[in-house]
């Protein structure tokens, strides 16, 4: 790890499609991490924005960047002299269904005022929750056949 810089990565497989997982996970109603809300205003495209709500704490605003759909998009939160991004990708498996990676980073010059607080935010919880997502698409998935 630089000085000021910190990233982190977990893959799930799932038994879905790619096309499958793209529209699972562009669709922020199944974006499920409570107790935050999160909020699109608008399509989910390059340059679209949304909220992330946390109860005791003021909305976080974000775009969306690198959107290539059934391939990847990055959600950019900025931050004061940072920025914190997730980005989001979507491999076809060689057997089917598709893997899912996320990567999340944190940069910039103030980035070390934040370090502590994003490591122990999602250091120990990506993997769990990458595997939280993984079995809602799958089960979405089953009960759509």
């Amino acid at each position: 790890m630089n000085d000021g810089i910190w990233q982190t990565e977990f893959s799930v497989e799932t038994i879905v499609s790619p096309d499958f997982a793209w529209a699972y996970m562009t669709d922020v109603a199944n974006w499920d991490d409570p107790p935050a809300q999160f909020r699109l205003d608008g399509p989910f495209v390059e340059g679209g924005r949304g909220t992330t709500e946390m109860p005791g704490h003021p909305p976080r605003r974000w775009q969306l960047l690198d959107v290539r759909p059934v391939e990847c998009y990055t959600i950019e939160f900025p931050l004061d002299g940072a920025i914190l991004s997730f980005v989001w990708r979507f491999e076809l498996l060689p057997t089917y269904g598709t893997q899912l990676t996320q990567r999340i980073t944190l940069d910039g010059e103030n980035a070390s005022a934040y370090l502590a607080d994003i490591q122990q935010a999602f250091a120990s919880n990506l993997g769990p929750g990458m595997n939280r997502i993984a079995t809602a698409m799958n089960r979405a998935y089953t009960a759509s056949l």
